[in-house]
């Protein structure tokens, strides 16, 4: 009885090392895995770069805002509507909702600051609200 046994158990650990030594069906496995890594990495690249992409498009606004609201013939209001609507028209209304507009003096020189708070996008353009804050700041000009 005994022997029986050990020629079915060196019969199944022989086929047991022939199975695990054919790859054959190894090729779809590999492709599946380095598949969905590389499109995994792929989406984290682009959602990286909408994300740096909405963050200088609110900076430029914000800057644009800035310039605005400091020139000599307009108001802290319309340099914080010029912000909105180039985020508006630019990455949405979404993004556009907490701009605001102060005058300060910065090394000794009177400025504009403008401060936009603002999503930032971690899936396509949803993301996690008041996350990105961007300030701008434009010296004021005068007509003296």
């Amino acid at each position: 009885m005994r022997v029986i046994a050990s020629r079915a158990t060196s019969g199944l650990r022989a086929r047991l090392v022939r199975d695990l030594r054919d790859d054959a069906g190894a090729s779809p496995v590999e492709f599946v895995l380095v598949g969905a890594l590389l499109t995994v990495l792929t989406l984290g690249v682009l959602q990286f770069g909408l994300a740096v992409y909405v963050r200088n498009v609110v900076h430029d606004a914000a800057v644009e805002g800035a310039y605005h609201a400091a020139l000599a013939d307009t108001t802290l209001a319309d340099g914080a509507q010029r912000t909105r609507e180039i985020v508006t028209r630019t990455i949405g209304v979404g993004y556009a909702t907490d701009v605001s507009v102060r005058e300060t003096s910065s090394l000794g020189q009177e400025s504009v600051e403008v401060r936009v708070v603002a999503t930032l996008p971690l899936v396509g353009l949803l993301g996690a609200p008041r996350t990105l804050e961007v300030t701008a700041h434009a010296p004021v000009e005068s007509f003296d």
